[in-house]
């Protein structure tokens, strides 16, 4: 096979291939993060949700508490971000199949928390350092909080 004739296959797999990765980030909604402009552990984040397929948007704020005041995320349950997928908060580093399965079971909460920033969690792994049990809250709009799960 001459070499021109092997470009144009490695081209077209190669198209093929891009088409299918963003037909598969078609299938799951868009998410809009909501973040410092200078927070690493935020930016960690964002690339996991969207290594996960999820198409994101990430908007850089220098103070959040006005958007997390007004999408009722508890003053206890406040992280460094706050992300937004089809009408559901997600505060902090929640692990991207939480998202998933929220999405999928679309229980009545507002959303869902991992509170602080616990070593180990998404997008705050510290080579070196062993992670953190942490639980994933879920909140509701009167501020009623439960586990979600533990990790």
């Amino acid at each position: 096979m001459d070499i021109h004739r092997r470009a144009l296959l490695l081209g077209g797999a190669a198209s093929v291939a891009g088409l299918i990765a963003r037909a598969g980030a078609a299938d799951k909604p868009g998410v809009t993060v909501f973040k410092s402009p200078t927070c690493g552990c935020c930016i960690k984040w964002v690339e996991l949700v969207r290594a996960g397929g999820f198409p994101v948007t990430a908007r850089d704020h220098d103070d959040l508490t006005p958007i997390k005041q007004a999408h009722g995320v508890p003053t206890e349950l406040q992280s460094c971000h706050t992300a937004l997928v089809e009408g559901y908060v997600v505060e902090g580093h929640v692990p991207v199949d939480l998202i998933d399965r929220l999405l999928r079971e679309r229980p009545g909460i507002a959303g869902l928390a991992v509170p602080g920033m616990p070593i180990g969690s998404p997008g705050m792994e510290v080579p070196g350092r062993p992670a953190e049990r942490y639980q994933v809250m879920s909140f509701d709009r009167t501020g009623r909080t439960s586990v979600y799960a533990s990790r």
